[in-house]
């Protein structure tokens, strides 16, 4: 005779709720900072972001821990918090550090592309177009991140993808004020065309140089627009 299945304990749901809750808090206050309404640079503390978000500070104690793993906020020793701020070093290192990640990971999956890594780029490739009419420049470089997430998730390479995710909110936030250099919400619609077309190819030297041509463009003006912001 079977015996029934133990009552699931309350304490691991208490703990679920308060981690999505966490989670919750997180997502918020991130689209604040990517969105520019808390911007680069700018001190918050503990009692004003709950008092802001309407929550209590435990929870949010634990978002702001989460989003300062993420790079998106720095916290000083007897200074206080702040939003990390921008500036042309920050954008060239970014920029070098996902050349040459991106160009590892194309590395790593040439000789193993799969047909679900060609699915999953012409479907991110397609969410991301879908997204660009409609304004929302924290959901279009959201979807821009995810986009480039691909080769990461599909190369095979577990630290490479560890590394690339460590850094894809700092990049989130780079990739909407891009666009805000540029005078729009989004990419244009063709940016990506040849990314794809490439990464699909046949030939790999030409997808490294796209890849060095993709991370180059705009990063002048980027760091131009950064630099008359703190002018």
């Amino acid at each position: 005779m079977s015996r029934a299945a133990s009552p699931i304990p309350a304490e691991p749901i208490a703990q679920l709720r308060r981690a999505t809750f966490r989670d919750q808090i997180a997502e918020r206050l991130r689209h604040a900072i990517i969105d520019g309404r808390i911007p680069p640079g700018e001190a918050v503390t503990e009692l004003q972001l709950a008092a802001e978000f309407g929550v209590s500070r435990g929870p949010l104690r634990e978002a702001m821990g989460q989003l300062a793993e993420e790079g998106l906020l720095i916290t000083v020793p007897y200074t206080g918090t702040r939003v990390v701020d921008l500036s042309a070093g920050d954008i060239s290192e970014i920029y070098s550090l996902r050349t040459a990640l991106e160009t590892l990971a194309f590395q790593q999956i040439w000789q193993r592309r799969t047909p679900a890594f060609a699915r999953a780029l012409k479907s991110r490739h397609a969410t991301l177009l879908e997204a660009l009419p409609k304004g929302d420049g924290y959901a279009s470089s959201l979807a821009e991140v995810q986009f480039h997430s691909t080769v990461y998730e599909y190369c095979g390479h577990a630290l490479l993808l560890e590394t690339w995710r460590r850094i894809s909110a700092r990049l989130h936030l780079y990739l909407a004020v891009h666009q805000k250099a540029h005078g729009r919400s989004g990419p244009l619609g063709d940016a990506h065309q040849r990314y794809v077309e490439l990464a699909l190819g046949d030939d790999l030297a030409p997808m490294i140089a796209e890849i060095e041509h993709h991370m180059r463009r705009g990063v002048l003006q980027l760091q131009s627009y950064l630099g008359g912001l703190t002018a």
